[in-house]
Protein backbone atom coordinates (compact mmCIF):
# COMPACT_ATOMS: atom_id res chain seq x y z
CA UNK A 1 0.00 0.00 0.00
CA UNK A 2 1.19 3.60 -0.76
CA UNK A 3 2.68 5.01 2.32
CA UNK A 4 1.09 8.78 3.57
CA UNK A 5 3.11 11.82 2.41
CA UNK A 6 5.32 12.56 5.74
CA UNK A 7 5.12 9.12 7.34
CA UNK A 8 8.21 7.81 9.18
CA UNK A 9 8.12 4.63 8.18
CA UNK A 10 8.74 2.63 4.65
CA UNK A 11 5.65 0.51 4.92
CA UNK A 12 2.16 0.60 6.74
CA UNK A 13 1.22 -1.10 9.60
CA UNK A 14 -0.53 -4.63 8.90
CA UNK A 15 -0.28 -7.78 11.06
CA UNK A 16 2.05 -9.02 8.94
CA UNK A 17 4.66 -6.23 9.52
CA UNK A 18 3.76 -5.05 13.38
CA UNK A 19 7.46 -5.99 14.68
CA UNK A 20 9.22 -3.89 12.06
CA UNK A 21 7.05 -1.40 11.81
CA UNK A 22 6.67 -0.63 15.58
CA UNK A 23 10.39 -0.69 16.03
CA UNK A 24 10.60 1.79 13.40
CA UNK A 25 8.16 4.34 15.09
CA UNK A 26 9.74 3.56 18.51
CA UNK A 27 13.28 4.34 16.86
CA UNK A 28 11.55 7.80 15.83
CA UNK A 29 9.68 8.65 18.58
CA UNK A 30 13.19 7.86 20.57
CA UNK A 31 15.05 10.01 18.43
CA UNK A 32 12.40 13.16 19.04
CA UNK A 33 12.33 12.83 22.64
CA UNK A 34 8.89 11.44 22.40
CA UNK A 35 8.98 7.68 23.93
CA UNK A 36 8.67 8.63 27.80
CA UNK A 37 5.11 10.13 26.66
CA UNK A 38 4.42 6.42 24.78
CA UNK A 39 5.98 4.73 27.51
CA UNK A 40 5.23 6.68 30.90
CA UNK A 41 2.07 5.50 32.96
CA UNK A 42 1.33 8.34 34.74
CA UNK A 43 2.55 11.94 34.32
CA UNK A 44 5.67 12.49 36.66
CA UNK A 45 5.12 14.24 39.99
CA UNK A 46 6.32 17.94 39.97
CA UNK A 47 6.17 21.07 41.80
CA UNK A 48 3.06 22.70 42.01
CA UNK A 49 4.52 26.21 41.07
CA UNK A 50 5.53 24.46 37.73
CA UNK A 51 2.13 22.69 37.06
CA UNK A 52 0.87 24.90 34.38
CA UNK A 53 3.71 25.12 32.17
CA UNK A 54 4.31 21.65 32.72
CA UNK A 55 1.03 20.22 31.70
CA UNK A 56 1.05 21.89 28.89
CA UNK A 57 4.67 20.55 27.71
CA UNK A 58 3.61 17.63 28.44
CA UNK A 59 -0.03 17.74 26.25
CA UNK A 60 2.26 19.07 23.67
CA UNK A 61 4.42 16.15 23.33
CA UNK A 62 1.52 13.41 23.87
CA UNK A 63 0.18 15.42 20.74
CA UNK A 64 3.09 15.25 18.40
CA UNK A 65 3.77 11.68 19.47
CA UNK A 66 -0.12 11.08 18.44
CA UNK A 67 0.57 12.32 15.46
CA UNK A 68 3.51 10.60 14.46
CA UNK A 69 1.84 7.20 15.65
CA UNK A 70 -1.42 8.14 13.47
CA UNK A 71 0.53 9.23 9.53
CA UNK A 72 2.61 6.12 9.94
CA UNK A 73 -0.26 3.20 10.63
CA UNK A 74 -2.04 3.76 7.09
CA UNK A 75 -5.96 4.22 6.43
CA UNK A 76 -6.88 0.57 8.50
CA UNK A 77 -5.08 1.10 11.24
CA UNK A 78 -5.67 4.44 11.65
CA UNK A 79 -9.82 3.61 11.75
CA UNK A 80 -8.92 1.81 14.85
CA UNK A 81 -7.47 4.39 17.01
CA UNK A 82 -8.84 7.95 15.24
CA UNK A 83 -11.20 8.45 18.44
CA UNK A 84 -8.18 7.81 20.65
CA UNK A 85 -6.47 11.54 21.74
CA UNK A 86 -3.72 9.58 24.24
CA UNK A 87 -0.57 8.41 22.48
CA UNK A 88 0.01 5.86 24.73
CA UNK A 89 -3.31 4.47 23.96
CA UNK A 90 -2.95 4.42 20.53
CA UNK A 91 0.37 2.58 20.56
CA UNK A 92 -0.88 -0.36 23.00
CA UNK A 93 -4.55 -0.47 20.60
CA UNK A 94 -2.34 -1.32 17.72
CA UNK A 95 -0.30 -3.39 19.82
CA UNK A 96 -3.64 -5.31 20.63
CA UNK A 97 -4.90 -5.25 17.18
CA UNK A 98 -1.54 -5.89 15.08
CA UNK A 99 0.96 -8.17 17.11
CA UNK A 100 0.75 -11.35 15.89
CA UNK A 101 -1.50 -13.38 17.42
CA UNK A 102 -0.29 -17.70 18.25
CA UNK A 103 -0.14 -19.51 14.37
CA UNK A 104 -3.15 -20.75 13.14
CA UNK A 105 -2.79 -23.23 10.16
CA UNK A 106 -2.95 -21.63 6.96
CA UNK A 107 -5.79 -24.73 5.54
CA UNK A 108 -8.28 -24.00 8.15
CA UNK A 109 -11.88 -23.69 6.47
CA UNK A 110 -12.45 -20.49 5.95
CA UNK A 111 -16.46 -20.25 7.24
CA UNK A 112 -19.24 -18.52 5.45
CA UNK A 113 -20.19 -14.76 5.20
CA UNK A 114 -23.40 -15.65 6.19
CA UNK A 115 -22.39 -18.40 8.72
CA UNK A 116 -23.97 -17.80 11.87
CA UNK A 117 -21.03 -18.93 14.09
CA UNK A 118 -18.73 -16.46 12.41
CA UNK A 119 -19.39 -13.40 10.72
CA UNK A 120 -17.24 -14.20 7.47
CA UNK A 121 -13.88 -13.02 8.79
CA UNK A 122 -10.59 -14.94 7.72
CA UNK A 123 -8.78 -16.77 10.37
CA UNK A 124 -5.51 -15.33 8.90
CA UNK A 125 -6.23 -12.01 7.52
CA UNK A 126 -2.90 -11.07 6.27
CA UNK A 127 -3.02 -13.63 3.51
CA UNK A 128 -6.07 -11.99 2.01
CA UNK A 129 -5.41 -8.32 2.67
CA UNK A 130 -3.50 -7.82 -0.85
CA UNK A 131 -7.24 -7.85 -2.11
CA UNK A 132 -8.62 -5.53 0.12
CA UNK A 133 -5.65 -2.95 -0.21
CA UNK A 134 -6.27 -3.52 -4.13
CA UNK A 135 -9.99 -2.58 -3.83
CA UNK A 136 -8.84 0.89 -1.77
CA UNK A 137 -6.43 2.01 -4.48
CA UNK A 138 -8.72 1.26 -7.23
CA UNK A 139 -6.60 -1.26 -9.15
CA UNK A 140 -8.59 -3.10 -11.01
CA UNK A 141 -5.96 -6.13 -12.40
CA UNK A 142 -4.36 -6.55 -9.12
CA UNK A 143 -8.06 -7.20 -7.32
CA UNK A 144 -8.85 -9.71 -10.24
CA UNK A 145 -5.63 -11.65 -9.97
CA UNK A 146 -6.43 -11.81 -6.92
CA UNK A 147 -9.68 -13.23 -6.70
CA UNK A 148 -9.12 -15.80 -9.43
CA UNK A 149 -6.04 -17.13 -7.63
CA UNK A 150 -8.42 -16.70 -3.69
CA UNK A 151 -12.33 -17.11 -5.47
CA UNK A 152 -13.19 -17.86 -1.82
CA UNK A 153 -12.03 -14.31 -0.81
CA UNK A 154 -15.05 -12.50 -2.06
CA UNK A 155 -16.81 -13.84 1.02
CA UNK A 156 -13.95 -12.01 3.66
CA UNK A 157 -14.64 -9.48 5.15
CA UNK A 158 -11.94 -6.57 6.63
CA UNK A 159 -11.18 -7.69 10.11
CA UNK A 160 -12.43 -3.78 11.42
CA UNK A 161 -14.92 -2.23 9.09
CA UNK A 162 -16.91 -5.62 8.73
CA UNK A 163 -17.06 -5.04 4.84
CA UNK A 164 -16.45 -7.71 1.94
CA UNK A 165 -14.31 -6.65 -0.65
CA UNK A 166 -17.80 -6.26 -2.61
CA UNK A 167 -19.25 -3.64 -0.21
CA UNK A 168 -15.91 -1.39 -0.07
CA UNK A 169 -15.52 -1.05 -3.48
CA UNK A 170 -19.21 0.01 -3.89
CA UNK A 171 -18.46 2.67 -1.33
CA UNK A 172 -15.28 3.84 -2.89
CA UNK A 173 -17.39 4.06 -6.59
CA UNK A 174 -14.73 1.53 -8.32
CA UNK A 175 -17.71 0.41 -11.02
CA UNK A 176 -14.57 -1.32 -12.98
CA UNK A 177 -13.75 -3.64 -9.63
CA UNK A 178 -17.15 -4.12 -9.09
CA UNK A 179 -18.07 -5.43 -12.41
CA UNK A 180 -15.02 -7.80 -11.60
CA UNK A 181 -16.05 -9.13 -8.39
CA UNK A 182 -19.61 -9.72 -9.56
CA UNK A 183 -18.55 -11.61 -12.28
CA UNK A 184 -16.71 -14.20 -9.71
CA UNK A 185 -19.60 -14.44 -7.27
CA UNK A 186 -22.09 -16.91 -7.06
CA UNK A 187 -25.93 -15.78 -6.65
CA UNK A 188 -26.26 -17.00 -3.05
CA UNK A 189 -22.70 -14.48 -2.58
CA UNK A 190 -24.23 -11.57 -3.63
CA UNK A 191 -26.81 -11.85 -0.89
CA UNK A 192 -23.93 -11.45 1.77
CA UNK A 193 -24.72 -8.14 3.94
CA UNK A 194 -22.77 -5.63 5.44
CA UNK A 195 -25.05 -4.04 8.22
CA UNK A 196 -27.89 -5.57 7.17
CA UNK A 197 -27.82 -4.40 3.88
CA UNK A 198 -26.91 -6.29 0.23
CA UNK A 199 -24.29 -4.92 -1.65
CA UNK A 200 -27.63 -4.38 -4.25
CA UNK A 201 -29.24 -1.51 -1.36
CA UNK A 202 -25.74 0.35 -1.10
CA UNK A 203 -25.69 0.49 -4.93
CA UNK A 204 -29.00 1.96 -4.84
CA UNK A 205 -28.89 4.31 -2.01
CA UNK A 206 -25.93 6.11 -3.70
CA UNK A 207 -27.59 5.91 -6.96
CA UNK A 208 -25.30 4.27 -8.84
CA UNK A 209 -27.28 2.76 -12.15
CA UNK A 210 -24.04 0.90 -13.75
CA UNK A 211 -23.21 -1.04 -10.67
CA UNK A 212 -26.95 -1.46 -10.05
CA UNK A 213 -27.33 -3.08 -13.20
CA UNK A 214 -24.06 -5.28 -12.89
CA UNK A 215 -25.35 -6.88 -9.62
CA UNK A 216 -29.23 -7.15 -11.05
CA UNK A 217 -27.36 -9.30 -14.52
CA UNK A 218 -26.17 -11.46 -12.52
CA UNK A 219 -29.40 -12.20 -9.84
CA UNK A 220 -32.89 -10.78 -9.91
CA UNK A 221 -33.56 -12.70 -6.14
CA UNK A 222 -31.46 -9.65 -4.14
CA UNK A 223 -34.17 -7.23 -5.96
CA UNK A 224 -36.87 -8.00 -2.92
CA UNK A 225 -34.24 -8.54 0.05
CA UNK A 226 -34.76 -5.42 2.49
CA UNK A 227 -32.51 -3.62 4.75
CA UNK A 228 -32.56 -5.66 8.11
CA UNK A 229 -33.46 -2.41 10.46
CA UNK A 230 -35.67 -0.27 8.22
CA UNK A 231 -37.27 -3.34 6.15
CA UNK A 232 -36.44 -1.60 3.17
CA UNK A 233 -35.84 -2.71 -0.63
CA UNK A 234 -33.25 -1.51 -3.31
CA UNK A 235 -35.95 0.28 -5.01
CA UNK A 236 -37.09 2.06 -1.80
CA UNK A 237 -33.87 3.25 -1.05
CA UNK A 238 -33.71 4.90 -4.31
CA UNK A 239 -36.69 6.47 -4.23
CA UNK A 240 -35.92 8.49 -0.57
CA UNK A 241 -32.99 9.62 -2.39
CA UNK A 242 -34.46 10.45 -5.36
CA UNK A 243 -32.24 8.47 -7.67
CA UNK A 244 -35.18 8.33 -10.22
CA UNK A 245 -32.83 6.49 -13.28
CA UNK A 246 -31.79 3.52 -10.49
CA UNK A 247 -35.56 3.64 -9.64
CA UNK A 248 -37.25 3.57 -13.28
CA UNK A 249 -35.08 0.21 -14.04
CA UNK A 250 -35.33 -1.53 -10.68
CA UNK A 251 -38.96 -1.24 -11.11
CA UNK A 252 -38.72 -2.38 -14.75
CA UNK A 253 -36.73 -5.80 -13.96
CA UNK A 254 -38.93 -6.25 -10.70
CA UNK A 255 -41.44 -8.67 -10.90
CA UNK A 256 -44.69 -7.54 -10.21
CA UNK A 257 -45.77 -10.48 -8.35
CA UNK A 258 -43.09 -9.05 -5.90
CA UNK A 259 -45.31 -5.89 -5.35
CA UNK A 260 -48.15 -7.55 -4.48
CA UNK A 261 -50.13 -6.65 -1.44
CA UNK A 262 -49.44 -10.08 0.32
CA UNK A 263 -45.77 -10.45 -0.63
CA UNK A 264 -45.52 -7.37 1.76
CA UNK A 265 -45.70 -3.46 2.15
CA UNK A 266 -42.90 -2.88 -0.44
CA UNK A 267 -45.50 -2.11 -3.18
CA UNK A 268 -47.60 0.06 -0.94
CA UNK A 269 -44.48 1.83 -0.22
CA UNK A 270 -43.28 2.31 -3.51
CA UNK A 271 -46.35 3.71 -4.61
CA UNK A 272 -46.41 5.86 -1.72
CA UNK A 273 -42.71 7.59 -2.40
CA UNK A 274 -43.97 8.06 -6.13
CA UNK A 275 -47.28 10.04 -4.87
CA UNK A 276 -44.91 11.91 -2.40
CA UNK A 277 -42.42 12.85 -4.84
CA UNK A 278 -45.19 13.93 -7.51
CA UNK A 279 -44.34 11.24 -9.72
CA UNK A 280 -48.15 10.70 -10.89
CA UNK A 281 -47.32 9.11 -13.98
CA UNK A 282 -45.09 5.76 -12.49
CA UNK A 283 -47.81 6.35 -9.65
CA UNK A 284 -50.53 5.43 -12.47
CA UNK A 285 -48.68 2.71 -13.96
CA UNK A 286 -48.32 1.08 -10.66
CA UNK A 287 -52.27 1.32 -10.15
CA UNK A 288 -52.68 0.04 -13.14
CA UNK A 289 -51.15 -3.25 -12.75
CA UNK A 290 -51.98 -3.64 -8.70
CA UNK A 291 -55.25 -1.50 -7.95
CA UNK A 292 -55.09 -3.16 -4.85
CA UNK A 293 -52.21 -1.47 -3.26
CA UNK A 294 -54.06 1.75 -2.90
CA UNK A 295 -55.58 0.82 0.32
CA UNK A 296 -52.47 -1.24 1.58
CA UNK A 297 -50.26 0.16 4.36
CA UNK A 298 -46.53 0.66 3.61
CA UNK A 299 -44.02 -0.24 6.31
CA UNK A 300 -44.69 3.34 7.89
CA UNK A 301 -48.78 2.02 8.11
CA UNK A 302 -49.44 4.90 5.54
CA UNK A 303 -51.58 3.89 2.73
CA UNK A 304 -51.03 5.70 -0.79
CA UNK A 305 -54.75 7.08 -0.11
CA UNK A 306 -53.35 8.99 2.85
CA UNK A 307 -50.09 10.00 1.29
CA UNK A 308 -52.35 11.22 -1.09
CA UNK A 309 -54.50 13.34 1.36
CA UNK A 310 -51.22 15.08 2.56
CA UNK A 311 -50.43 16.41 -0.52
CA UNK A 312 -53.22 19.19 -1.42
CA UNK A 313 -51.00 21.36 -3.53
CA UNK A 314 -51.05 18.54 -6.16
CA UNK A 315 -54.26 19.65 -7.39
CA UNK A 316 -55.85 22.62 -8.28
CA UNK A 317 -58.52 22.37 -5.63
CA UNK A 318 -56.18 22.09 -2.78
CA UNK A 319 -54.29 25.24 -3.81
CA UNK A 320 -55.22 29.38 -3.91
CA UNK A 321 -56.35 29.86 -7.11
CA UNK A 322 -56.83 33.30 -9.28
CA UNK A 323 -60.36 34.23 -9.93
CA UNK A 324 -60.27 33.58 -13.61
CA UNK A 325 -58.63 29.73 -12.67
CA UNK A 326 -61.24 29.40 -10.31
CA UNK A 327 -63.91 29.57 -13.05
CA UNK A 328 -62.16 27.33 -15.51
CA UNK A 329 -61.55 25.01 -12.53
CA UNK A 330 -65.10 25.13 -11.74
CA UNK A 331 -65.86 24.32 -14.75
CA UNK A 332 -64.44 20.79 -15.40
CA UNK A 333 -66.95 18.17 -14.53
CA UNK A 334 -66.03 15.23 -12.61
CA UNK A 335 -68.28 12.20 -13.41
CA UNK A 336 -69.07 10.33 -9.55
CA UNK A 337 -69.50 6.97 -11.75
CA UNK A 338 -65.93 7.22 -12.85
CA UNK A 339 -64.13 7.58 -9.92
CA UNK A 340 -62.05 5.23 -7.92
CA UNK A 341 -64.21 2.35 -7.18
CA UNK A 342 -61.90 1.79 -4.32
CA UNK A 343 -62.49 5.12 -2.44
CA UNK A 344 -66.12 3.76 -1.52
CA UNK A 345 -64.48 1.21 0.75
CA UNK A 346 -63.73 4.38 3.24
CA UNK A 347 -67.37 5.23 3.26
CA UNK A 348 -68.40 1.84 4.89
CA UNK A 349 -66.31 3.03 8.27
CA UNK A 350 -69.76 5.35 8.67
CA UNK A 351 -71.17 2.23 9.65
CA UNK A 352 -68.66 0.49 11.74
CA UNK A 353 -68.25 1.78 15.58
CA UNK A 354 -64.55 2.07 15.36
CA UNK A 355 -64.55 3.34 11.84
CA UNK A 356 -66.73 6.41 13.82
CA UNK A 357 -64.28 7.22 16.21
CA UNK A 358 -61.24 7.13 13.94
CA UNK A 359 -63.62 9.84 11.70
CA UNK A 360 -64.15 12.08 14.54
CA UNK A 361 -61.21 11.96 15.79
CA UNK A 362 -59.62 12.85 12.70
CA UNK A 363 -61.99 15.87 12.50
CA UNK A 364 -60.26 17.43 16.10
CA UNK A 365 -56.83 17.65 14.32
CA UNK A 366 -55.05 19.97 13.07
CA UNK A 367 -55.26 20.09 9.14
CA UNK A 368 -51.29 19.65 7.41
CA UNK A 369 -49.66 23.45 7.20
CA UNK A 370 -49.87 22.68 3.66
CA UNK A 371 -53.57 22.96 3.31
CA UNK A 372 -53.80 25.80 5.77
CA UNK A 373 -51.46 27.95 4.27
CA UNK A 374 -53.91 28.33 1.24
CA UNK A 375 -56.01 30.22 3.28
CA UNK A 376 -56.10 33.88 4.41
CA UNK A 377 -55.45 34.76 7.69
CA UNK A 378 -55.63 32.87 10.97
CA UNK A 379 -59.13 33.67 11.05
CA UNK A 380 -60.42 32.01 7.71
CA UNK A 381 -58.20 29.10 8.58
CA UNK A 382 -60.18 28.39 11.95
CA UNK A 383 -63.13 29.04 10.22
CA UNK A 384 -62.38 25.88 7.70
CA UNK A 385 -61.26 24.00 10.55
CA UNK A 386 -64.74 24.46 13.17
CA UNK A 387 -66.78 23.83 9.18
CA UNK A 388 -64.67 20.33 8.48
CA UNK A 389 -65.15 19.53 12.10
CA UNK A 390 -68.96 20.19 11.72
CA UNK A 391 -69.38 18.55 8.32
CA UNK A 392 -67.68 15.48 10.06
CA UNK A 393 -70.11 15.12 13.03
CA UNK A 394 -73.18 15.69 10.82
CA UNK A 395 -71.58 12.08 9.10
CA UNK A 396 -71.12 10.14 12.23
CA UNK A 397 -73.78 8.58 14.85
CA UNK A 398 -75.05 10.69 17.43
CA UNK A 399 -73.94 8.22 19.87
CA UNK A 400 -70.66 8.38 18.91
CA UNK A 401 -69.81 12.35 19.11
CA UNK A 402 -68.77 11.93 22.45
CA UNK A 403 -67.24 8.67 21.85
CA UNK A 404 -63.40 8.53 23.50
CA UNK A 405 -59.85 8.48 22.00
CA UNK A 406 -56.89 6.21 23.35
CA UNK A 407 -55.77 9.42 25.13
CA UNK A 408 -59.95 9.75 26.92
CA UNK A 409 -60.50 12.96 24.97
CA UNK A 410 -63.76 13.68 23.04
CA UNK A 411 -63.77 14.93 19.81
CA UNK A 412 -64.10 18.38 20.88
CA UNK A 413 -61.81 18.56 23.32
CA UNK A 414 -59.32 17.48 21.45
CA UNK A 415 -60.36 19.90 18.69
CA UNK A 416 -59.72 22.70 21.30
CA UNK A 417 -56.50 21.31 22.54
CA UNK A 418 -55.06 21.42 18.69
CA UNK A 419 -56.48 24.51 18.01
CA UNK A 420 -55.60 26.71 20.41
CA UNK A 421 -52.59 28.26 18.72
CA UNK A 422 -54.74 28.86 16.14
CA UNK A 423 -57.64 30.54 17.68
CA UNK A 424 -54.66 33.05 19.16
CA UNK A 425 -53.82 33.63 15.95
CA UNK A 426 -56.79 34.28 14.39
CA UNK A 427 -57.78 36.61 17.49
CA UNK A 428 -54.34 38.83 16.90
CA UNK A 429 -55.33 38.76 13.01
CA UNK A 430 -59.01 39.65 13.30
CA UNK A 431 -57.69 42.56 15.91
CA UNK A 432 -54.89 43.79 13.68
CA UNK A 433 -57.45 44.33 11.00
CA UNK A 434 -60.52 45.88 12.20
CA UNK A 435 -57.69 48.13 14.51
CA UNK A 436 -56.18 49.58 10.84
CA UNK A 437 -59.89 50.10 9.21
CA UNK A 438 -61.73 51.43 12.42
CA UNK A 439 -58.80 54.02 11.61
CA UNK A 440 -59.78 54.89 8.07
CA UNK A 441 -63.23 54.60 8.72
CA UNK A 442 -62.96 57.36 11.40
CA UNK A 443 -60.86 59.71 9.39
CA UNK A 444 -64.13 58.76 6.82
CA UNK A 445 -66.70 59.80 9.73
CA UNK A 446 -64.91 63.33 10.39
CA UNK A 447 -63.95 63.83 6.78
CA UNK A 448 -67.30 63.73 6.05
CA UNK A 449 -68.94 65.11 9.16
CA UNK A 450 -67.41 68.44 8.01
CA UNK A 451 -68.14 68.60 4.81
CA UNK A 452 -71.83 69.06 5.18
CA UNK A 453 -71.25 72.17 7.26
CA UNK A 454 -68.92 73.60 4.27
CA UNK A 455 -70.39 72.89 1.29
CA UNK A 456 -68.80 73.85 -2.15
CA UNK A 457 -69.42 77.71 -2.66
CA UNK A 458 -70.80 78.38 0.39
CA UNK A 459 -73.86 79.61 1.77
CA UNK A 460 -76.64 82.05 0.66
CA UNK A 461 -76.17 85.48 3.44
CA UNK A 462 -79.31 86.07 3.87
CA UNK A 463 -81.15 82.50 3.88
CA UNK A 464 -78.18 80.77 5.03
CA UNK A 465 -78.95 77.93 2.23
CA UNK A 466 -76.47 76.90 -0.07
CA UNK A 467 -75.68 78.60 -3.64
CA UNK A 468 -75.45 75.88 -5.54
CA UNK A 469 -78.22 74.22 -3.82
CA UNK A 470 -80.30 74.34 -7.23
CA UNK A 471 -77.54 72.56 -9.41
CA UNK A 472 -78.19 68.59 -9.54
CA UNK A 473 -74.39 67.91 -9.37
CA UNK A 474 -74.90 69.41 -5.50
CA UNK A 475 -77.55 66.99 -4.59
CA UNK A 476 -74.91 64.38 -6.04
CA UNK A 477 -72.36 66.09 -3.66
CA UNK A 478 -75.35 65.74 -0.40
CA UNK A 479 -76.09 62.36 -1.25
CA UNK A 480 -73.32 60.34 -1.43
CA UNK A 481 -71.56 62.43 1.73
CA UNK A 482 -74.61 61.13 3.66
CA UNK A 483 -73.75 57.89 2.05
CA UNK A 484 -70.20 58.10 2.89
CA UNK A 485 -71.00 58.96 6.60
CA UNK A 486 -73.26 56.37 7.31
CA UNK A 487 -71.26 53.30 5.87
CA UNK A 488 -68.45 54.73 7.48
CA UNK A 489 -70.22 54.75 10.82
CA UNK A 490 -71.80 51.64 10.30
CA UNK A 491 -68.28 50.23 9.52
CA UNK A 492 -67.24 51.42 12.26
CA UNK A 493 -69.37 49.64 14.77
CA UNK A 494 -68.76 46.40 12.90
CA UNK A 495 -65.13 46.98 13.54
CA UNK A 496 -65.81 47.79 17.17
CA UNK A 497 -68.03 44.75 17.72
CA UNK A 498 -65.27 42.37 16.35
CA UNK A 499 -62.52 44.32 18.78
CA UNK A 500 -64.81 43.39 22.21
CA UNK A 501 -65.90 40.00 20.73
CA UNK A 502 -65.01 37.32 22.95
CA UNK A 503 -63.72 34.78 20.51
CA UNK A 504 -64.96 31.66 21.27
CA UNK A 505 -63.84 28.76 18.30
CA UNK A 506 -67.66 28.59 17.24
CA UNK A 507 -67.43 32.56 17.13
CA UNK A 508 -64.88 32.12 14.22
CA UNK A 509 -67.88 29.74 11.97
CA UNK A 510 -70.56 32.82 11.95
CA UNK A 511 -70.13 35.78 13.83
CA UNK A 512 -67.00 37.14 13.28
CA UNK A 513 -66.57 36.39 9.62
CA UNK A 514 -70.33 38.26 9.07
CA UNK A 515 -69.09 41.58 10.93
CA UNK A 516 -65.58 41.21 8.94
CA UNK A 517 -67.98 41.50 5.85
CA UNK A 518 -70.35 43.59 6.78
CA UNK A 519 -67.13 46.03 8.15
CA UNK A 520 -65.27 45.35 4.48
CA UNK A 521 -68.30 46.32 2.82
CA UNK A 522 -69.62 49.41 4.30
CA UNK A 523 -66.09 50.72 4.22
CA UNK A 524 -65.62 50.40 0.62
CA UNK A 525 -69.14 52.00 0.29
CA UNK A 526 -67.90 54.57 1.90
CA UNK A 527 -64.74 55.17 0.31
CA UNK A 528 -66.49 55.21 -3.07
CA UNK A 529 -69.05 57.52 -1.77
CA UNK A 530 -66.54 60.09 -0.58
CA UNK A 531 -64.90 60.08 -3.92
CA UNK A 532 -67.57 60.69 -5.79
CA UNK A 533 -68.21 63.42 -3.49
CA UNK A 534 -65.13 65.00 -3.39
CA UNK A 535 -65.45 64.80 -7.59
CA UNK A 536 -69.05 66.40 -7.52
CA UNK A 537 -67.61 69.66 -5.59
CA UNK A 538 -64.66 69.76 -7.56
CA UNK A 539 -66.96 69.91 -10.76
CA UNK A 540 -69.33 72.62 -9.10
CA UNK A 541 -66.80 75.26 -8.44
CA UNK A 542 -64.47 74.35 -11.90
CA UNK A 543 -66.86 73.27 -14.07
CA UNK A 544 -65.75 75.18 -16.54
CA UNK A 545 -61.95 74.40 -16.55
CA UNK A 546 -62.46 70.36 -17.86
CA UNK A 547 -58.65 69.86 -18.52
CA UNK A 548 -58.18 69.92 -14.57
CA UNK A 549 -61.27 68.64 -13.27
CA UNK A 550 -61.06 65.08 -15.48
CA UNK A 551 -57.43 64.20 -14.44
CA UNK A 552 -57.90 65.39 -11.03
CA UNK A 553 -61.50 63.10 -10.77
CA UNK A 554 -59.48 60.32 -12.92
CA UNK A 555 -57.09 60.64 -9.79
CA UNK A 556 -59.58 60.24 -7.62
CA UNK A 557 -60.72 56.70 -8.95
CA UNK A 558 -57.39 55.64 -7.80
CA UNK A 559 -57.54 54.91 -4.09
CA UNK A 560 -61.37 53.08 -5.24
CA UNK A 561 -59.09 50.51 -7.29
CA UNK A 562 -56.42 50.03 -4.79
CA UNK A 563 -59.15 49.37 -2.62
CA UNK A 564 -60.93 46.49 -5.02
CA UNK A 565 -57.30 45.32 -5.92
CA UNK A 566 -56.09 44.61 -2.66
CA UNK A 567 -59.40 43.96 -0.19
CA UNK A 568 -62.05 43.22 -3.13
CA UNK A 569 -60.24 39.40 -2.96
CA UNK A 570 -60.34 38.96 0.79
CA UNK A 571 -63.88 39.86 1.26
CA UNK A 572 -64.93 37.62 -1.79
CA UNK A 573 -62.99 34.65 -0.05
CA UNK A 574 -64.83 35.52 3.10
CA UNK A 575 -68.17 35.60 1.93
CA UNK A 576 -67.50 32.44 -0.06
CA UNK A 577 -66.34 30.72 2.79
CA UNK A 578 -68.74 31.72 5.49
CA UNK A 579 -72.06 31.62 3.03
CA UNK A 580 -71.07 29.51 0.21
CA UNK A 581 -71.78 25.67 -0.31
CA UNK A 582 -70.15 23.26 2.42
CA UNK A 583 -66.91 21.59 2.09
CA UNK A 584 -68.57 17.94 1.14
CA UNK A 585 -70.92 19.82 -1.76
CA UNK A 586 -68.22 20.79 -4.52
CA UNK A 587 -68.21 18.93 -7.77
CA UNK A 588 -68.51 15.21 -6.86
CA UNK A 589 -71.96 14.23 -4.80
CA UNK A 590 -71.77 12.43 -1.56
CA UNK A 591 -72.15 8.75 -2.08
CA UNK A 592 -76.39 7.70 -1.21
Amino acid sequence: MVVPEGAIVVEVLNKGNYEHWSALVKNYLLAQDLWDVVEATAEPPIAEAEADQFVKAWRKKTAVALHAIQISCGPYAFSVIKEITSAKIAWDTLAEKFKPQPFVPSNSPVQSATSSNNPGYYNDFHQYQPLFDAVWSGDRNKAKEFLILHPNAVRARHPYSNKTALHMAIELEHEHIVEEIVQLMTEEELEIKFLGCTALALAANQGNIKMVECMVRKSKKILTIPIENNNLTPILLACFNEHWDVVRYLYSVTPIEDLMPEKGPYGAGLLCQYICAKNFDMAQELIRRCPQLVLTQDTYGVTPIHALAFLPSAFPSGTHLKFWQQCIYKCIHIDPSRAISDVRLSVQNEGNEEGNRREITWSGMLSPLAKLDTISGAALQMQRELQWFKEVETMVFPKHRDSLNAEYLTSRVLFTKNHKDLVKEGERWMKETATSCTVVGALIITIMFASVFTVPGGNNGETGLPIFLSRKLFMVFIVSDAISLFSSTTSVLMFLGILTSRYAEDDFLKSLPTKMIIGLSTLFISIAAMMVAFSSALFIMIHEQLWIVIPIIFLASVPITLFIWMQFPLLVEIFISTYGSGIFDRKVKQWT
